[in-house]
């Protein structure tokens, strides 16, 4: 899964990501467990939840925006792998196991 979301991050960041499910705000609450610090989630949930509220649709994306908030796409930054670590309690050696944890958590993310 990890190669697959690899190759969607080479294309170019205005290329635009069509998700069939308003799932938006629910994905960038999990996403902000993972990295409450990136001021991007911060700001883009805003946004989504101003476009919700106005009954708008938050898609579709871009690459680029995803790889400022998606931890799929992030699993190689250190925020991301500490998160991954705390909420597996053990090391993960390398960016596999980082999406490994991560996906776990997001399995059982509330």
């Amino acid at each position: 899964m990890l190669d697959s979301l690899d190759k969607f991050a080479a294309l170019p960041g205005n290329t635009r990501v069509c998700c069939t499910h308003e799932y938006t705000l629910s994905n960038l609450k999990f996403a902000r467990a993972v990295e409450p610090g990136n001021a991007d989630l911060v700001h883009y949930t805003q946004r989504c939840e101003q476009l919700r509220a106005q009954g708008t649709p938050t898609l579709p994306s871009s690459i680029a925006q995803e790889k400022r908030i998606n931890p799929f796409l992030r699993t190689r930054l250190q925020p991301v792998a500490q998160a991954a670590h705390d909420f597996n309690g053990a090391a993960v050696e390398d960016e596999i196991a980082v999406f490994a944890a991560i996906r776990q958590w997001k399995n059982e993310f509330k």
